[in-house]
Formats: structure tokens, sequence, C-alpha cells
């Protein structure tokens, strides 16, 4: 019986659709949406923003989850997607407490579906390659974090929770070559890179929304690994920055892949390579 309670809450129609953390991502993630016909509510901290969603045909809220103000009619939706980031060592509320907190609200509101977007970066430096099936030993502030905020959702049975956790994130405003400009002797030059494009980490959360596929736990990376050194320095040479100069050698490192995106999803990635993507 719990089992066919769980298909029919995953198979209820998604019409209007709460964003917590309407960002680099969570704006365009709104903006897209809407596209496609979802009635999109989304949350910022300040009220300088609300005009800014108010332009994108955002209904906006001012949700600030460190004075845990939690406006009810913003939880009231078919679908949260929480895209708040793990500050650490801020002097803020933990993020576990913040996300302890948000599930409460969200479960008193009768949300059903919950997308946490969450990180790679819950993966400790391992030196193998991982996907979904293996279980994160993170040894970093933010990874045990992550970590905590996941179980926390995952463990409440009052809504379906969603897990995307993305790799290191680029596109607009986001030209990771700028920290490597000019440098040289970098460290760990041989190891690969886990990266994802804002157009994928968009093109990712709607396959899951439109095809219902909710309950699982998703790698968000470009299945494309080249070297940090063979990455990095050609991303400074495509923006014109100084040569960055990394060291030939391979240290700690991870490889993150996934198993869940090609088969659940069957999602074609729009970024397939990055060397070609920095040439273009």
């Amino acid at each position: 019986m719990d089992y066919l309670v769980d298909r029919m809450d995953q198979q209820s129609e998604i019409k209007t659709i709460s964003i917590l953390g309407c960002g680099w991502y969570g704006l365009p993630m709104a903006k897209s949406l809407i596209k496609q016909g979802y009635n999109l509510k989304g949350s910022t901290t300040t009220e300088a923003k609300l005009n800014i969603l108010v332009d994108a045909n955002v209904k906006p809220y001012l949700v600030d989850t460190e004075k845990e103000n939690f406006n009810e009619e913003f939880f009231a939706c078919d679908l949260l997607i929480i895209s708040i980031p793990p500050k650490v060592n801020s002097g803020q509320l933990p993020y576990p407490d913040k996300i302890k907190n948000i599930a409460a609200v969200a479960e008193k509101a009768g949300v059903k579906q919950i997308i946490l977007i969450s990180s790679t970066g819950i993966y400790e430096d391992g030196n193998f390659i991982v996907d979904e099936m293996v279980e994160p030993q993170p040894n970093t502030p933010s990874g045990i974090a992550l970590k905590q905020a996941e179980a926390i959702l995952l463990s409440n049975n009052a809504f379906t929770t969603t897990i995307i956790r993305f790799a290191g994130l680029i596109g607009p405003n986001r030209n990771l070559a700028k920290h490597f400009a000019g440098k040289a002797d970098i460290a760990n030059g041989n190891a690969p890179i886990n990266l994802i494009h804002l157009d994928d980490c968009l093109g990712l959360t709607q396959s899951i929304i439109n095809q219902k596929a909710f309950g699982k736990i998703y790698h968000g990376v470009t299945p494309d690994h080249p070297t940090r050194k063979a990455f990095y320095s050609q991303a400074c040479i495509s923006s014109g920055f100084e040569p960055a100069i990394f060291n030939d050698e391979l240290l700690s490192w991870k490889q993150v892949e996934s198993k869940n995106v090609p088969e659940i999803l069957a999602y074609k990635f729009k970024v397939k390579n990055w060397l070609d993507y920095l040439n273009s």
C-alpha cells in the first residue's frame, strides 16, 4: 500500500513550483519552467531583489531561512526546489538546521515533492571514480553539512525527496579561469575536472520534473573529464587571460559520473566536450 501511495504522489500533476533561492541557478530555472507552463513562486532574502522576480513573472516572496521567516503561502506548492548554499563557518544557522526547519514547514504545508540542489563536493577526493551508487564519506565541513541535509530530507516520509548533486558550476558570470590566470606552479594538473554548464543544470532539472522521475539521487556532471591542466590552460587562453602554469602531477582526485542520468532520464548533455566548448 505504501508503494502504491508513493507512486500516486509521483504521478500527481505538478502545476505550482516554488524555488527557495532564486540566484544564479534558481532564477533561470524559474524562467525556464514558466515557459513550459508551470506557475512559479520564487524566494529572495532581500527586498531589493523582489522586482527582479516580478519582472520574470515569478510570484515573489521574502523568505529568510536564517531568521526562520517562513511565508506559508510560498510553501503552498506541488514541488519545492531548495537551492540555498551550505555556508559553513559563517556565524549563520548551520545548513542542516536550516534544512530541518524547511522540511518541517514543507510537511505542514503538504508539499509532496522536494528537489534538493546538492553538490558532488559531498564526496571526498578518494582517488576513485564515483556514481550515485557510492556512499559519500565527506571529509570537509561543507561535505559533512550536505550529507546531513540530504539525510534529513530523505528520512522524511511526508514527501518524496529527489537529490541533484551538481558538479562545479560554469556558465554566465562564472568564468572559473579567472581563479588560475597568471599563476604558476599550480598543483594537481593531471587531476580530472568535474563540471556542468548552467544550460545542463536547467535541462537536467526539467527532465526530472517533466518525466516525474522523482525519488532518486542524480549526479549532474558532464561526462567529459579533461585534466585541470588541459581545461584551465585553454580556458585562460580563450578568455584572453594570462596563461596558467600547472604542475604535471596527479595528487588526490575524484572523477564523478552518473548512472541514473543516462539510465533513468536518457538526458543528452548540451555541452559534450569541454575543450570544444572553450574553443567555440
